[in-house]
């Protein structure tokens, strides 16, 4: 057995993972710097997740192989990164990858100098090298010469990137937008809708949240209108319906590999499950589809079954990957289905659920399985508006199948679950929870949500204090950022709504409070994180990401905020926040949808 690493007195599941890898690995700190300064060779920092296919894809190719190892130990030093610890970090190089490459996306490669500037970066890098681009085992030779022969040039260019990114950190301020602006928004939204099979754009998919919002409260704004509605009712229609959707256990996956919603990366995200279930809860809200109601209550009956801890909180994800294969948990074969159900059963099941003889899974590399996706679109509908949720679920016999498969299915190797407590995505969870009680009338989901509240809130804490990002085996650690606060902030305030316990409300407003001091910029912006003195810089992040832009979360959280109290500062104080990064709404309005909607909640009269 390889020796350990560093990475094993890490908490971070994800560093654990490598903590028997013969690479060198360093955690992201001051030592990690001061080696590579001693040792006069660049950092090699490497950023994923526990639950990232490709994560797990480049580990087995490259750093379990005793080569790259070597050779990554002789001309670097290797950096391991859990981007949900240390999200500045990953924001930040992102940024760059996508400034440098044109795209991004996990595991994430960037190079460092020793005195922490970027000058290299890209994103999965194969073991060898082919079609013009380095492999892992050309790939550290190539980079120590660099630095080693080329520095000037390597000095030069990192300074000229972090110039560009610098230009590009603080979104330019402007007024609040005008109304047309928000026309414009649902117009492109339009264009890019995929009217064939919901959603928008083509493969891959996403499930886009901020984007479903804001044409959620368009709709509303708009007395109804009709094709914002419809583009979101077929949307999340057709995701309930496809293979993105786990039939059997609920919640969704992270996101399609084809335009149909089909085949999915296998991964569950907690902030999906609590963005989703936001989503359909609200699109029940206005709405009153019955199906949009169950899908919110299987998402939250899958969370708080799976993803709860006993304390309270909630993990942070699900591994795409089970006993070395993607999906391998959740596929199934029509002869699996047979030894469960017998002959008839498997019949209507299988008719039901589109399962083939001959499997229907086809991986993002041209993979073929004799095992099925179980999902419910129907291949002869021709456009969205045809996918249609039953108004009253699965029949009888269908829904004793379901729970025959799920029990079998409990007994396969599950996938790892990432059980680190994020208090960002903890925040949106609670929000999710706390908005289902009240719409749904149902107080055990503002129980579950106040005990999650509480454990966050009392365990995720500094020695000042302060809250603390990540909390894992008895440890808080990693710093707050503005996500942490904005979030956590929205989920206190639907408790308050849920509750009308005044606990919640001083929460909110101790939590707004807070993060001005913490992330204030000074002109009425917020930046992304507390000044650190490894990065170097701060962002100022008006873009919405998976997750919606914290800012946004914020200037929304405020607007209510003086509803709540009466106290027309908190609506002034989003006003402001709104402006300070209003040039990139001008810019840019499709990557800054969630602060679309809260300028949408501005252009309402106060209550």
């Amino acid at each position: 057995m390889a020796a350990l690493n560093r990475l094993a007195r890490e908490k971070s599941p994800y560093l654990l993972s490598h903590a028997r890898n013969p690479v060198d690995w360093y955690p992201w700190g001051e030592a990690a710097f001061a080696a590579a300064r001693e040792r006069d060779v660049p950092l090699f920092v490497s950023i994923g997740y526990s639950a990232c296919h490709w994560c797990h894809v480049m580990e087995r190719e490259s750093f379990e192989d005793l080569e790259v190892a070597r050779l990554m130990n002789e001309h670097l030093v290797a950096v391991k990164v859990d981007r949900e610890e240390l999200p500045a970090v990953d924001h930040l190089f992102m940024a760059f990858c996508q400034g440098m490459t044109g795209s991004g996306g996990w595991p994430l490669t960037v190079v460092l100098t020793p005195a922490g500037k970027p000058f290299f970066a890209g994103t999965y890098f194969p073991r060898g090298s082919g079609f013009g681009r380095p492999g892992m085992i050309d790939l550290p030779p190539l980079l120590g010469r660099l630095w080693r022969d080329e520095r000037e040039k390597v000095l030069a260019a990192a300074n000229q990137l972090e110039g560009a990114l610098a230009a590009q950190v603080r979104p330019a301020a402007a007024p609040l937008p005008a109304p047309a602006l928000f026309d414009t928004a649902k117009d492109e939204l339009a264009r890019l809708y995929d009217s064939r099979w919901g959603g928008f754009g083509t493969a891959p998919k996403f499930p886009t949240a901020p984007w479903l919002f804001f044409l959620l409260r368009y709709a509303e704004h708009h007395g109804g209108d009709g094709r914002a509605r419809v583009m979101v009712e077929e949307t999340l229609r057709a995701m309930r319906l496809g293979g993105i959707y786990d039939h059997l256990g609920f919640g969704f996956h992270r996101y399609a590999t084809d335009a149909g919603w089909l085949v999915p990366h296998f991964e569950k995200m907690l902030y999906d499950q609590a963005l989703l279930a936001l989503t359909y809860t609200e699109a029940f809200r206005l709405w009153g589809e019955p199906g949009f109601k169950r899908t919110s209550l299987e998402i939250l009956a899958y969370v708080l079954r799976d993803l709860q801890a006993p304390e309270g909180g909630f993990a942070a994800a699900e591994d795409a990957d089970s006993e070395g294969e993607e999906g391998r948990f959740y596929l199934w074969s029509i002869e699996e289905v047979r030894a469960l159900l017998g002959p008839a059963g498997t019949d209507e099941f299988a008719a039901a659920f589109h399962m083939a003889a001959s499997g229907n899974f086809t991986s993002e590399i041209g993979e073929r399985s004799e095992r099925n996706i179980l999902h419910r679109l129907s291949p002869l509908a021709v456009g969205a508006g045809d996918f249609m949720l039953p108004a009253t679920g699965l029949s009888p016999p269908l829904e004793a199948a379901r729970k025959r498969l799920l029990g079998a299915r409990g007994k396969r190797v599950r996938p790892l679950r990432d059980d680190k407590v994020l208090a960002d995505w903890n925040g949106l969870m609670i929000a999710a929870l706390a908005q289902a009680a009240a719409v749904f009338q149902e107080p055990s989901y503002a129980v579950a949500a106040a005990r999650a509240a509480d454990f966050v809130l009392t365990n995720l804490r500094g020695a000042a204090g302060e809250l603390l990002h990540r909390y894992r085996d008895g440890e808080a650690a990693c710093p707050a950022v503005l996500d942490d606060y904005a979030y956590l902030a929205w989920g206190c305030l639907e408790l308050y709504g849920a509750t009308g316990e005044s606990r919640w409300l001083a929460q909110t407003q101790a939590l707004v409070a807070t993060m001005d001091e913490l992330f204030g910029d000074g002109a009425g912006g917020l930046y992304f994180s507390a000044p650190d003195p490894l990065l170097p810089l701060r962002q100022a992040i008006a873009t919405d990401a998976a997750l919606p832009a914290g800012v946004a979360v914020a200037a929304e959280v405020l607007a209510r905020l003086a509803g709540a109290t009466g106290q027309a500062r908190y609506r002034e104080r989003a006003r402001r926040l709104v402006c300070a990064v209003g040039g990139q709404l001008e810019s840019a309005p499709l990557g800054c949808c969630q602060l679309l909607s809260a300028a949408l909640l501005l252009e309402e009269e106060p209550a």
